[in-house]
């Protein structure tokens, strides 16, 4: 097998110099001659001595004309992973930004991980941290991947292939993008369709040499066409054709889910003019020479990508009858669209003029996004997916009421958009308006909406919004919060528990008694002692006996008596004192959770079923399902309600269930919710179970204040004239 040309170290230092006269010459030569000692004899999967690698990706990097201490990054990459060089070795040769850049690029090899999944997920954080202050970081990266990408085929394992392959698919391409590397991302998209589908490219690849077979010089005859066109009204441009990548036309396909036959738009022709005015005016004159096909112009001129691409995209009826897609732009953003921040680099370097500000702002927006979710998610695997979501989608653009631009993935909602603005908005949101309409917080948005959100003064995000947002962001704030709170619940709960525990067994709760139980469960203190018990990881007894260790043998005797004698104890109807341990402040789903069998109301007796790692589950004291329970005591919990104190009022609202037979006549469901309305209740749900000729049978839910709530309701209903019967609902 040939061996690979490497790129000698003179060519290198030409082709820096070449784009930037003022390079650090010596610099990078002692990079490379650095490079090429410390990686010495090693070798490639392909046979090629491993210094090839480097050069290469060096050589990558001076093709998007970048700074000297780039390319020398791009040198010396991977000198602390895979040599014995050091970090206070690179920063006495080469100084502290190079060494500060070389360890961006540098994957967490020596640390171990739990898994290849959670190790890329760790790389991935510290990737995303280095290049948080340099993007040259991220540059240098995805110049490493498209050079171990181009020599795929030599790694021999299948199995690795498709592995980096995949990676490259899900985090290098949607990195590329999101800073407009447009090339490189559509390099590495095609590299890693290659390994990941090759069939599929091979069959598109196959099918586009037919077309240009059957087709001739189309492609030069349009683009002579238009260049002509725009020519005869007075305009010059630069007029190309280029056919779309084989991934991106298979993308197409199965997302419109149509053959290869029926792509009307396989050439994309690019308009490059001289200024802004001249985009419009090139646009004026191909729509008034063909006809455009509705919904397909877009004006990311004065609406940019988040990545900064700007350009105009129309579809037109062209040149012999041909649907294709026209681009217009200019050289500066022909630039951008190609390279993305590697185009405007020189902004970057000292005593160059910046860009604006919030240009700048924008364009780094998504990149100050990830971070704020790497701050809010302590499990790197839970990270790396919002990440994925915030990278992978496409885009829908809304307005806030001020008229700032606010960019969201495809298919977002409200709730999206709430923590798009900040974080405590999203926090706060209980409603909004879209275009000045009230809409509930799931409402898909779409281009244009202006949207407004309506605010509480509490933050209470729902655990329910999961199932609908769209963006990492706001899947990461709103997990944030609900473990915020479930471990505040849990830790209230474990403490009510053990409470109750040591006070029935003559004991008082300490911090001291807590500590020797933290420190011989080798926790972190009190308060990881009362999430254990809250959410059932710990039984209580097991805390009581290691602060007190007599109290294990009479705990046997008492293992001995039956459950009913441990958990029906009467209970007093509003507050406890002493008997039950009380519960307050419920969020469904956090530590404590009402059961669907019986759905327990305040004024019930009520106890509770501790489950490993959920919490407790409260059930009515004389529910049928705890029947199954009754053999494991140690789950059992003696609970009551926790009455409001003085001036107080109970603001949550409780569902009860019930049962009715119903006539079947015209105005018998009215009847029924004007009853359940008139007496200040709230039907949440209702469902049909059996339907005769003479009656329906159904289950209503009503939302109620407590159990005296819910029987007036009833008594209501047994009065009404429509209703046959009704009764709570047991089961």
């Amino acid at each position: 097998m040939a061996r690979a040309r490497i790129l000698r170290q003179v060519e290198l230092v030409e082709k820096v110099l070449a784009y930037d006269p003022d390079a650090d010459e010596d610099l990078l030569n002692r990079a490379y001659v650095f490079s090429l000692k410390a990686h010495g004899a090693q070798k490639r999967a392909s046979g090629d001595p491993y210094f090839s690698h480097p050069v290469e990706v060096a050589g990558i990097l001076a093709g998007m004309k970048l700074d000297d201490k780039t390319i020398a990054t791009g040198l010396l990459h991977d000198t602390l992973e895979d040599t014995v060089a050091t970090p206070k070795e690179l920063e006495s040769a080469f100084g502290g930004d190079v060494l500060r850049l070389v360890d961006g690029v540098t994957k967490l090899s020596r640390i171990e991980q739990q898994s290849d999944r959670t190790r890329q997920a760790e790389n991935f954080r510290k990737l995303l941290l280095a290049m948080s202050n340099d993007i040259r970081v991220l540059l240098v990266k995805l110049a490493d991947r498209l050079h171990n990408m181009r020599t795929l085929h030599y790694i021999a394992t299948p199995e690795k292939r498709k592995r980096i392959a995949k990676e490259t698919m899900e985090i290098y391409v949607p990195l590329a993008d999101r800073i407009g590397m447009q090339q490189i991302k559509e390099e590495l998209e095609d590299l890693a369709f290659a390994e990941l589908n090759g069939d599929a490219r091979a069959s598109i690849i196959t099918r586009l040499e037919q077309l240009r077979s059957e087709g001739g010089s189309l492609t030069e005859r349009i683009s002579d066409r238009i260049k002509r066109t725009l020519a005869e009204q007075g305009l010059d441009a630069w007029v190309s054709g280029r056919e779309k990548r084989p991934f991106s036309i298979w993308e197409k396909m199965q997302r419109k889910n149509i053959p290869f036959e029926q792509l009307s738009d396989i050439i994309a022709f690019r308009i490059v003019v001289r200024d802004i005015g001249a985009c419009y005016q090139a646009l004026g004159i191909v729509h008034n020479t063909w006809p455009s096909v509705p919904g397909r112009f877009k004006d990311y001129i004065s609406t940019p990508k988040q990545n900064g691409y700007r350009s105009l995209h129309t579809t037109v009826i062209g040149p012999e009858n041909k649907r294709i897609e026209i681009q217009i732009r200019t050289q500066d953003m022909h630039e951008v669209a190609d390279l993305g921040v590697a185009a405007h680099w020189q902004y970057k370097q000292p005593g160059e003029k910046g860009n604006a500000p919030d240009a700048e702002a924008k364009q780094y927006r998504w990149l100050r996004e990830l971070l704020e979710i790497l701050e809010q998610t302590s499990d790197p695997e839970e990270f790396l997916e919002h990440t994925k979501l915030n990278m992978f989608q496409d885009q829908v653009f809304c307005f806030s009421p001020k008229g700032d631009l606010i960019a969201l993935p495809r298919d977002a909602t409200v709730v999206d958009f709430a923590y798009a603005v900040h974080s405590d908005i999203g926090d706060t949101a209980v409603g909004a308006k879209v275009n000045g309409r009230v809409v509930p917080l799931r409402t898909v948005l779409r281009n244009g909406d202006q949207v407004e959100i309506l605010r509480s003064k509490v933050p209470a995000p729902n655990p329910s919004w999961l199932n609908f947002v769209k963006s990492g962001r706001a899947k990461s704030c709103i997990n944030r919060f609900i473990r915020q709170q479930q471990r505040g619940q849990y830790i209230e709960l474990g403490r009510a528990i053990l409470n109750k525990t040591f006070k029935d067994h003559d004991h008082q709760v300490s911090e001291k008694g807590m500590e020797i139980a933290a420190k011989a469960l080798k926790l972190r203190g009190a308060d990881d002692v009362y999430v254990g018990v809250g959410d059932g990881t710990l039984t209580p007894r097991s805390v009581l006996h290691l602060v007190f260790p007599g109290e294990k043998e009479k705990d046997r005797e008492a293992d001995r008596l039956p459950v009913t004698q441990k958990v029906s104890k009467p209970l007093d109807q509003n507050r406890t004192s002493g008997g039950g341990i009380p519960i307050r402040g419920l969020i469904p789903g956090m530590a404590m959770h009402f059961a669907g069998c019986c759905h327990p109301l305040p004024g019930d007796r009520i106890v509770g079923i501790v489950t490993t790692g959920k919490g407790v589950t409260i059930h009515t004291i004389d529910c049928e399902s705890l029947g199954q329970f009754a053999d494991q005591p140690e789950r059992w919990l003696d609970l009551a309600w926790d009455a409001p104190q003085d001036g107080e009022k109970d603001s949550q609202a409780h569902t009860g269930r019930v049962v009715l037979m119903v006539t079947n006549e015209p105005g018998s469901l009215s009847a029924l919710s004007t009853v359940i309305a008139k007496h200040k209740g709230n039907i949440t749900n209702l469902k049909i179970t059996n339907r005769t000729q003479e009656f329906f049978e159904m289950f209503v839910d009503v939302e109620v204040r407590d159990v005296k709530h819910l029987t007036n309701i009833i008594a209501a209903l047994r009065a009404t004239p429509n209703i046959h019967s009704v009764e709570r609902a047991r089961g």
